[in-house]
């Protein structure tokens, strides 16, 4: 499918605040692919749809759970908002025909990343942080960092930024998080 076709069909499960958002990540995936070194077109495809499952009501999100019997942790369970990564990939396997288990697993990490993220994996995970539309303290210097430095350094500084953030709303970190940074972290230390 085209990404003009995903897009069409996108724009009918998503709010409009959140298809600008998409967007922006679509361009600034593609700007870091280019960078980096990533397949552009994967790329583009993880960024666009990326959110695909966000805007789902609870029920909607139990029901997709079920339906395309995804497994969900123990945290997972108590913070919904987590799972859309894993809906979005189903959606984007059963709806977009989507075949590539890379942009899967992409989409599945962007909220939370994970140990031994690929380069796809942290480009849409940082994207999503640092698209035009995003704006917080700090961003400026992530996209710096982003664009002109390091892409692990990024990654280790927007890990910081998602954990401070969930400490301040007082929810729970998910360990996969935790993990992910660690792991970044060290892989900095040992360079």
């Amino acid at each position: 499918m085209k990404l003009e076709e995903m897009l069409k069909i996108l724009e009918k499960m998503i709010t409009k605040k959140r298809l600008i958002h998409s967007l922006g990540v679509v361009e600034s995936a593609k700007e870091l692919a280019k960078i980096y070194g990533c397949d552009i077109r994967k790329s583009e495809i993880a960024a666009l749809l990326h959110d695909c499952g966000k805007c789902l009501k609870k029920e909607e999100v139990l029901h997709y759970v079920k339906k395309y019997d995804i497994l969900l942790d123990e945290i997972e369970e108590k913070e919904l908002e987590l799972v859309h990564g894993k809906i979005g990939a189903c959606f984007a396997k059963h709806i977009f025909k989507v075949k590539d288990e890379d942009i899967f697993s992409a989409i599945t990490y962007h909220t939370t990343g994970k140990k031994d993220m690929t380069k796809l994996e942290k480009i849409i995970y940082l994207a999503d942080f640092i698209e035009p539309n995003r704006d917080y303290p700090g961003v400026d210097e992530l996209r710096n960092i982003a664009y002109n430095d390091d892409l692990d350094k990024a990654i280790l500084m927007a890990f910081d930024n998602t954990i401070r953030y969930v400490i301040s709303e007082k929810k729970i970190i998910h360990p996969r998080t935790i993990e992910a940074r660690n792991f970044i972290l060290e892989q900095l230390n040992n360079v």
